[in-house]
């Protein structure tokens, strides 16, 4: 593990780097808006567990796996960046007021809102790659085992997450709440964050796979 300096500047990164906006953080924002501040934290709870899958994975060598070799990168980025292409048009076709692809229900169950929160995290293979990179700049050279003390970083890195993601969520809900022209822009909203969606779902496709 790193000294306490460097274990500060470890948080301290992680802080900086979970406030910018990306698939994540869009996904909160918009559940948070729609749904109120509960539904948002959901999202950002499902998105938290996802980012467990990635540490987990990029500690018994998926993450490098998916580093060292194009086809499987190649696979996961498919996968990941035809959802969030799938997620943007559900956004961009949803009726004013909702998201949720079930007309009928007004509301996504949070079950389903967790769900897809999990998915948006898990199917991005960037995430591995990210802990991949990020991780290791941390943990000293003489460090005895590195797999655990990779394994602890990681862990520390999601938990200090959580904080900044359902910031998002309540922050989301609050200006909802208060501010009536923001009510009355959910319909743009939805297209908005459609777009984004789409757009980072394409990103994402276009992605060249990591250099071995």
């Amino acid at each position: 593990m790193p000294d306490l300096p460097q274990l500060l500047l470890f948080v301290v990164a992680g802080w900086l780097l979970n406030l910018t906006p990306g698939p994540d953080v869009l996904y909160i924002v918009s559940s948070s808006l729609r749904q109120g501040a509960r539904a948002g934290m959901v999202a950002a709870l499902g998105i938290f567990a996802g980012c467990f899958v990635h540490v987990a994975v990029a500690t018994v060598g998926l993450g490098a796996l998916l580093a060292a070799s194009a086809t499987a990168f190649t696979v996961v980025k498919v996968i990941g960046a035809a959802y969030l292409v799938w997620m943007g048009w559900r956004l961009l076709r949803s009726a004013p007021g909702q998201w949720s692809p079930d007309a009928a229900a007004g509301a996504a169950p949070l079950g389903r809102v967790f769900w897809r929160g999990f998915l948006t995290n898990v199917l991005n293979p960037k995430v591995a790659l990210f802990f991949l990179a990020f991780l290791p700049q941390f943990i000293a050279p003489d460090v005895a085992d590195k797999t655990l003390a990779f394994l602890a970083l990681g862990l520390l890195f999601t938990v200090n997450a959580l904080p900044v993601t359902l910031g998002y969520a309540w922050l989301s809900a609050w200006a909802a709440r208060r501010v009536d022209r923001v009510r009355r822009a959910m319909h743009w909203m939805d297209r908005a964050s459609g777009l984004l969606f789409i757009g980072f779902g394409v990103r994402l496709a276009l992605t060249d796979a990591p250099a071995s």
